[in-house]
């Protein structure tokens, strides 16, 4: 068997403005069997369709050239704003709806827990909706039975098992769906922020029954607005952006990058430089550690940034400038070299760091470059530094600081030798 779970190739999905999609049925599917025979005669006696094809531009595409793979046991979280395209993607892989372009193929079963009591049947009772969903699923009766009293265990509706789900409160159909989805052992579970719903104590437990799935080698997709959530259970993430993929890496690199530019919000440090001919920088990266992505670091040892800058003529007596911000544009660091003379010309300035102890989220630096005639060039480099580190501060936000700096914890034994005088002391008492 593949050792991947998931994967996903040019996803895409385009809605018609003001036009409701209507999932498909069973009845739906043989009935258009039956009639594609004459569909083709039908269609020769259609009216004009110039209306019709008008009406095709008044689209939006939720999802856009989507692509990852989840290998068996991953645990995936997927962050983004509202309207980013995460439920989207979740339906279509839960095969809510069809995808536009684009194909997804799974390995195994796939339990979905996209809202409350999703695949419920409101006349049906707790327990037969149980059953309903196992077989939904693919078990057998008594494998559903072997798991039941877990299930209404775990749910907190022992009372209410043989009542109508319709009669449940928000609360207990939420519990109950969400032990239906964890408990029948589907090889993939989708969870679409069931846990933003209810008290603190059903969100830990919630957590604590997750990690148990994901521990039992089961793959799950998670989303949720919740960063702690996601930092806790998650190992890899995708942040989705106006339907499509900005960011998939490692969940503090993802969560750090998306929590920075949430925080940055409006900041303008993309706007276009009018740098015409004159002498202006021109690129940055990470030189060392190298990694595919030139402008992150995942690492918070020794570190070697590069600034390149393009001299179009002689620069005499300079002074270049440099500092780091966060996404609150708060200094973190600052410095500058004085007295070196360029030609006219292509150069590299290289900044060496025995540590970049920051914590996950994005940062952005300024560098200036004064000659003996005043500024030559001023910019807020783009893109921004992505610092994308395992946080090493207490969980807790308020007691998470600026720096992310490792440490380590050891208790030493107290020395057991007693000082020679004390000896002595002990021997005259005895």
């Amino acid at each position: 068997m593949s050792d991947i779970a998931i994967r996903v190739e040019g996803l895409g999905k385009r809605y018609s403005i003001g036009k409701r999609e209507r999932y498909r049925t069973l009845r739906d599917t043989l009935t258009e069997a039956m009639y594609a025979p004459f569909r083709g005669i039908r269609s020769a006696f259609r009216p004009s369709e110039a209306g019709a094809l008008q009406n095709r531009d008044q689209t939006i595409w939720a999802l856009r050239d989507v692509s990852f793979e989840i290998p068996t046991g991953g645990v995936l979280g997927i962050v983004g704003r509202n309207g980013a395209g995460k439920s989207t993607l979740l339906k279509v892989l839960s095969r809510i709806t069809e995808p536009t372009v684009g194909r997804v193929t799974m390995q195994g079963r796939a339990g979905s827990l996209l809202e409350v009591g999703t695949g419920f049947h409101p006349e049906l009772t707790g327990r037969e909706n149980i059953y309903l969903n196992g077989a939904i699923l693919g078990m057998r009766k008594a494998e559903i039975s072997r798991k039941f009293d877990e299930i209404v265990a775990f749910a907190e509706i022992e009372k209410f098992t043989n009542t109508p789900v319709k009669h449940y409160s928000t609360g207990m159909y939420m519990r109950l769906a969400f032990a239906v989805a964890a408990h029948l052992d589907p090889e993939i579970l989708i969870v679409d922020e069931v846990l933003a719903v209810g008290d603190a104590a059903f969100q830990k437990k919630c957590l604590g029954k997750m990690g148990d799935v994901a521990r039992g080698g089961r793959t799950i997709i998670f989303v949720s607005h919740q960063m702690n959530q996601i930092r806790r259970l998650c190992t890899n993430c995708i942040w989705l952006e106006e339907g499509k993929v900005r960011l998939v890496g490692p969940t503090p690199m993802v969560v750090g990058a998306y929590e920075g530019a949430s925080q940055r919000g409006a900041h303008q440090s993309n706007v276009a430089r009018s740098t015409r001919s004159k002498s202006h920088f021109t690129a940055w990266e990470v030189m060392n550690p190298a990694s595919a992505e030139p402008h992150a670091l995942c690492d918070p040892g020794p570190a070697s940034i590069k600034f390149t800058f393009e001299a179009t003529r002689p620069l005499r007596s300079c002074f270049q400038g440099i500092a780091l911000y966060n996404s609150q544009n708060q200094l973190i660091w600052g410095n500058g070299v004085n007295h070196f003379d360029l030609a006219a010309g292509s150069h590299e300035f290289h900044y060496g760091f025995e540590m970049v102890p920051l914590q996950p989220g994005l940062y952005h630096w300024l560098v200036t470059l004064y000659d003996d005639g005043g500024l030559v060039d001023q910019w807020e480099c783009t893109p921004e530094l992505l610092i994308g580190t395992q946080p090493l501060n207490n969980a807790r936000d308020d007691w998470s600081g600026i720096l992310n700096i490792p440490w380590k914890f050891s208790i030493q034994p107290g020395s057991k030798e007693l000082p020679d005088a004390v000896e002595a002391l002990a021997a005259a008492n005895s």
